[in-house]
């Protein structure tokens, strides 16, 4: 027995220094926000036989929205969900959503002309709390019209640490002259966690088309996809359409 917690003792004393040796874990899961500014997905699921109403609504009120924060894009989705819009806002801060909230809470005009009458024509909302991340940055579209894609992959747990680069790679893989135009890439912050979304342009759903199709061949789009789909959980898509009065159409 004695023999037994000498050989313990001795173990224990030689903790510190192995400890010592091993390299810096972080606990950081990649590049850390520089800033506060964030981006708020929204998607409603409208009544079918309200679709043309709720968007005629919108198109009319959405001045008393917009009064508050600013809405970079709003698209009603054609191909991955019917009768849903997406929509995309900008906040400076969680303090100022939170301010806008409170004033279109109290904004009599826009909880009578436009809250009352549009909640009835729902199914549900959702919303996701993103960040651009850091290697991307917020575009344009070249011209206006085409069609928009909101591509979603959803990551396996371990972070940007972890699939970073190798989502860096393949995204920017397809963002190369002859096929889409990413306008943005973001990194889910509340919401479904480990998610990042690519939102695309494209001339046309038949340019898309042919993109995917030209892709399968291009050996560098294809390596740099293989290398990330390791990481890979599920992924989802959808093809949107702006409405006349997005402001990124």
């Amino acid at each position: 027995m004695l023999g037994i917690r000498s050989s313990l003792r001795s173990a224990a004393a030689l903790l510190p220094a192995a400890a010592s040796s091993q390299p810096c874990v972080r606990l950081s899961s990649g590049s850390q926000q520089e800033h506060r500014t964030f981006y708020e997905f929204r998607t409603y699921s409208i009544q079918p036989h309200l679709n043309a109403a709720f968007l005629k609504l919108t198109n009319e009120k959405i001045h008393l929205r917009t009064a508050h924060s600013q809405l970079i894009g709003y698209w009603s989705v054609e191909y991955g969900g019917l009768n849903k819009v997406f929509h995309i806002w900008k906040y400076d801060s969680y303090s100022q959503r939170a301010a806008v909230r409170a004033a279109l809470s109290q904004d009599p005009i826009w909880l009578k002309d436009y809250v009352s009458v549009a909640i009835p024509m729902l199914v549900s909302q959702d919303n996701e709390v993103t960040y651009l991340v850091p290697w991307s940055h917020l575009q344009s579209p070249p011209q206006e019209g085409g069609v928009f894609e909101l591509s979603s992959h959803m990551m396996r747990p371990g972070g940007p640490a972890v699939w970073g680069n190798a989502f860096q790679a393949a995204v920017t893989s397809h963002d190369a002259p002859g096929y889409g135009k990413l306008l943005g890439a973001f990194h889910s912050e509340c919401g479904r966690l480990n998610t990042v979304h690519a939102l695309w342009w494209f001339q046309s759903a038949d340019q898309r088309a042919e993109v995917r199709h030209r892709s399968h061949s291009d050996a560098r789009v294809v390596s740099a996809v293989r290398s990330c789909v390791g990481h890979l959980s599920s992924q989802e898509n959808k093809l949107m359409f702006p409405c006349s009065f997005s402001p990124m159409k």
